[in-house]
């Protein structure tokens, strides 16, 4: 028999998914930023284009999930 989760508990554990979500960003930006400064400045390019790309997906799951309406 599976146990239901309140929407607390679900949000709660959404919360540090999509965190890692944004650090994983964050961090492939970043480092497209240190290959820009130390290599050639399309490879870093390349590489903030994917954290970019990791930002969006992280927005697209947001919005699904929780319906941000104003």
């Amino acid at each position: 028999m599976k146990k239901r989760m309140t929407e607390q508990q679900e949000f709660e554990i959404m919360k540090l998914v999509l965190d890692k979500f944004l650090w994983l960003g964050f961090g492939i930006m970043a480092f497209g930023l240190y290959k820009m400064f130390y290599d050639r400045i399309l490879n870093g390019v390349i590489w903030m284009f994917t954290g970019a790309v990791v930002l969006v997906i992280f927005l697209v799951i947001i919005v699904r999930e929780y319906e941000i309406v104003k």
